[in-house]
């Protein structure tokens, strides 16, 4: 499938059962609430899909169920988040035999690569498969950051094709442009900050709290890009304290709380996470029930 890196591709959790095996109803589930909602692609196994955990024969299996439910409607890409270079050409070349429509490449992991190196990195997955490609570019979280100057070498390759912009910097959004025009297209990595480098330019939003609240996620998007910018503020206000449980260590634990009161999701986590208890939990669930009491009613986003 070839597509275009724009709208909205929600990354999405992965569900387990409490015997910690994959619950593929309950991600069914939540992926045609997603689908309904009218997303533009999914991408799985990414942190919030707790990459760190998966075994690579589950995320052969995810794979292989969502192609099969999605039937070609939007495109599946798969996260990489490999330790080595071999690794992570062994996921490519999976992915392109399950089917997936692309990839999203995060820099190498445990090991803090100079430019050079991760340069090395994205280009030796990138040569390894036809499938295109959005690199993951969050020094926050991996403490690598792959600059504009570094993204001029990665261009040379026609599959890399996309940045998962999470920098925290919504100036970047219009530094990349000016670099780059419309070769590499850009999309949000970060809920609180996705309207505004939608306005400022950006082509797509990689969210998170749209695996509780998709068609929310949806409207903002599409209302953003169709210049109806009130309605559009309207509902990102609504939804910015919801939002701000995607910039924490247990963004997990906490959308997938919210998923569960949203009535789409599970919240069971594998160890060494935990589901939430005590304090911390009522903390998050008043501010899930507030955003829920307080969901706005939506204007007809779908022709958009």
């Amino acid at each position: 499938m070839t597509f275009d890196w724009q709208g909205v591709f929600p990354a999405l959790t992965t569900k387990f059962t409490t015997d910690d095996t994959l619950d593929l109803p309950a991600f069914e589930r939540n992926l045609q609430a997603q689908i309904e909602a009218g997303v533009d692609g999914i991408i799985l196994g990414g942190s919030l899909g707790e990459a760190s955990t998966l075994t690579q024969p589950e995320r052969e299996t995810l794979v292989r169920h969502a192609v099969k439910k999605i039937s070609g409607k939007i495109p599946v890409v798969l996260n990489i988040s490999e330790a080595s270079t071999k690794e992570g050409i062994k996921v490519a070349e999976s992915a392109a035999d399950l089917g997936a429509s692309g990839l999203m490449l995060l820099p190498p992991m445990r090991y803090k690569a100079d430019d050079r190196e991760t340069v090395a990195f994205f280009k030796a997955i990138a040569q390894s498969t036809t499938l295109p490609i959005m690199i993951y570019n969050n020094p926050v979280d991996y403490k690598i950051e792959t600059t504009p100057d570094m993204f001029e070498e990665l261009l040379e390759l026609d599959n890399i094709q996309a940045v998962k912009e999470s920098t925290r910097d919504v100036t970047n959004v219009t530094r990349l442009r000016n670099r780059f025009g419309d070769r590499l297209k850009i999309l949000c990595g970060v809920d609180t900050l996705a309207m505004e480098e939608l306005v400022m330019g950006a082509d797509g939003w990689v969210a998170g709290l749209v695996c509780a609240f998709p068609r929310e996620t949806v409207a903002i998007y599409r209302l953003t890009k169709a210049g109806r910018l009130d309605e559009a503020r309207e509902v990102f206000r609504w939804f910015l304290p919801l939002c701000e449980l995607d910039l924490h260590p247990k963004l997990v634990q906490y959308i997938k709380l919210a998923e569960v009161h949203a009535g789409i999701g599970t919240e069971h986590v594998r160890a060494p996470r935990l589901s939430l208890v005590g304090e911390e939990r009522e903390r998050v669930e008043q501010i899930i029930k507030k955003g829920l009491a307080a969901r706005p009613e939506l204007p007809d986003y779908s022709s958009l």
